[in-house]
């Protein structure tokens, strides 16, 4: 679920739900020794769709997308955000964008968290934190509505 602030807190963490995921291969390239704390979480209100070798994530009522909360190393945090709008090719107020980066509440599950360093209850979940979240920008969601392949789950990592 989208939040409404301006302007955002500084150092918010990112919700990634693609190739930026543990694993993957821009979580290598960008992630690697970048971060302190890589916790499993779900997003609300939005649902996946398959790109071209990357999934766009698409505000949908009633959806979830399964993912990592990456809280990034303080020292490392302005390069990485900048990195990770090239990546998403993510440009404020461009309408060619394929991405618009946005404040939503993301959900970790201290249960299945897998980091050990989480500040949950250990009683199931959380409660929602404020991340960035990269999801498709307008006119690319209009056209995934429309035509899209909708990943059935919300889980980018169990669609193979």
């Amino acid at each position: 679920m989208r939040i409404p602030t301006t302007p955002p807190a500084p150092g918010l963490p990112f919700f990634v739900y693609g190739t930026l995921r543990p694993g993957e291969v821009n979580h290598g390239l960008f992630l690697r020794g970048r971060t302190l704390r890589e916790e499993p979480a779900l997003l609300t209100g939005a649902v996946l769709y398959d790109g071209p070798g990357y999934p766009y994530a698409v505000e949908e009522p009633g959806g979830t997308v399964a993912g990592t909360l990456v809280t990034a190393r303080p020292e490392a945090y302005a390069r990485l955000l900048a990195e990770l709008d090239r990546l998403e090719e993510y440009r404020p107020g461009d309408p060619y964008s394929l991405y618009e980066r946005v404040v939503c509440e993301v959900t970790v599950s201290s249960a299945t968290s897998n980091s050990g360093t989480g500040t949950g209850t250990g009683t199931g979940t959380d409660a929602p934190v404020p991340a960035w979240v990269y999801l498709a920008a307008p006119a690319v969601a209009a056209g995934l509505r429309a035509d899209g392949n909708r990943i059935g789950g919300g889980d980018w990592l169990a669609r193979r």
